[in-house]
């Protein structure tokens, strides 16, 4: 079991997402942008951050480069539908920033699970 916090500003999508996490044995938190993202893992990192790329408030880029600069050793995982650009140059981006995983949207659950599998380096 992770310890996994989860910030993408869509509602019902991060509410899916997370319920199928915590179904598969995760302790999962939600937040809904990369300022409050931040608050969260300044008071009490968990072992992996799932982060969309596109939100209000603080973006994902902007929350990957403030994590790995405070907290070089946490995992991440950065996902993302596009925006005023293609996802791919997001998740590219991301990459370069230090996100340890990219997803685009949509991908399943068995993409999700896989993910985490490899990163965490457990069966899930």
């Amino acid at each position: 079991m992770a310890r996994i916090l989860l910030a993408d500003d869509d509602d019902s999508f991060r509410k899916m997402l997370g319920l199928s996490l915590t179904k598969l044995g995760h302790d999962v938190a939600e937040v809904r942008n990369g300022k409050e993202a931040i608050s969260v893992i300044n008071k009490e990192p968990p072992d992996l951050l799932i982060t969309d790329l596109v939100m209000p408030e603080k973006e994902g880029l902007e929350t990957i480069d403030e994590v790995k600069r405070k907290h070089p050793s946490l995992k991440i995982i950065a996902m993302s539908g596009g925006g005023r650009v293609n996802a791919t140059d997001y998740l590219n981006i991301a990459r370069a920033m230090g996100a340890d995983l990219v997803l685009a949207k949509p991908f399943s659950i068995d993409e999700m699970v896989a993910s985490l599998s490899s990163l965490l380096g457990r069966a899930k």
